[in-house]
């Protein structure tokens, strides 16, 4: 008798513990958070373009800018909020240029790749931590290639000079 209720305590601990989750799996569980409060309803006011804001701005500075999604045959980046917006001032897609037939006008292909890097900025969306955010930004708000996009954010303490990368805290998307 005494072994019979020793396996059924060793077996139904075993039990309970092999149902708890690892540490790393309740962390990965966390809810995400949402990018829909980064949306605005109306455009921020007085917007630059990309070209003249990579000639002034240094990592912490607030700025107001506005481009198109454009720049890459894949802007959005996959799983995550973040984006590639380019000048629309400077840079301009296949589809406004007369008899070209490019499926992926957004991709700027007849730009050259200085211009490009020139006039486009990297757009991402981050938590409280800085990282940015677990949730792809295609689609949400209507936002998707060659969509005009006016934003404020900050510029991020990785940016440089080669490569303009803001942290936005409001994104209106033209309809």
């Amino acid at each position: 008798m005494k072994t019979t209720l020793s396996i059924i305590i060793i077996i139904s601990a075993l039990a309970l513990t092999s149902c708890e989750k690892p540490k790393s799996e309740t962390a990965a569980a966390a809810p995400a958070v949402s990018v829909e409060p980064y949306f605005t309803a109306s455009a921020p006011a007085n917007p630059s373009p990309i070209h003249l804001l990579r000639q002034s701005t240094k990592p912490g500075d607030t700025i107001t800018l506005t481009g198109k999604i454009l720049g890459r045959e894949k802007p959005f980046v996959d799983d995550r909020a973040a984006f590639i917006l380019g000048d629309a001032s400077a840079l301009k897609p296949c589809n406004e240029i007369p008899g070209d037939e490019c499926s992926t006008p957004w991709d700027v292909c007849c730009e050259t790749a200085e211009d490009k890097l020139a006039n486009t900025a990297t757009i991402q969306l981050v938590d409280a931590e800085g990282r940015v955010l677990k949730q792809g930004l295609k689609g949400v708000q209507g936002l998707k290639e060659l969509s005009e996009v006016t934003l404020v954010g900050t510029v991020a303490p990785s940016s440089s000079p080669e490569a303009l990368i803001v942290n936005a805290t409001a994104i209106h998307v033209a309809r």
